[in-house]
């Protein structure tokens, strides 16, 4: 199991992204209650991502970018992730720094 800091605070939070790997996704919906402003269950049962307009992203590996007010909450999902399925990482090179393959 990967120890995970909390949330970096200053300018270099507004270039993460978030996605999910629904092949490993359990559907307990524990994303969706910490951030339903980027999370939404789907009737297949599994979690996504959703856009800035609130459009359910439902290709495999689609990102949406983790707003800054909630990036605690989103990062809190990811640690509480039942199925390890949620990956924050940075936009400029892809590096994930919350989820389970964050260094």
């Amino acid at each position: 199991m990967t120890v995970q800091q909390d949330a970096p605070t200053g300018s270099g939070t507004q270039d993460l992204e978030v996605w999910i790997d629904q092949d490993l996704c359990t559907g307990d919906g524990i994303c969706v209650q910490y951030a339903p402003e980027v999370f939404e269950l789907d009737i297949d049962g599994l979690a996504y991502v959703k856009s800035d307009q609130d459009e359910l992203l439902q290709d495999k590996g689609a990102t949406t970018r983790v707003p800054l007010p909630i990036l605690q909450d989103v990062v809190d999902s990811a640690k509480e992730c039942p199925g390890d399925c949620i990956h924050v990482r940075r936009v400029s090179d892809r590096v994930e720094v919350f989820g389970p393959d964050a260094a």
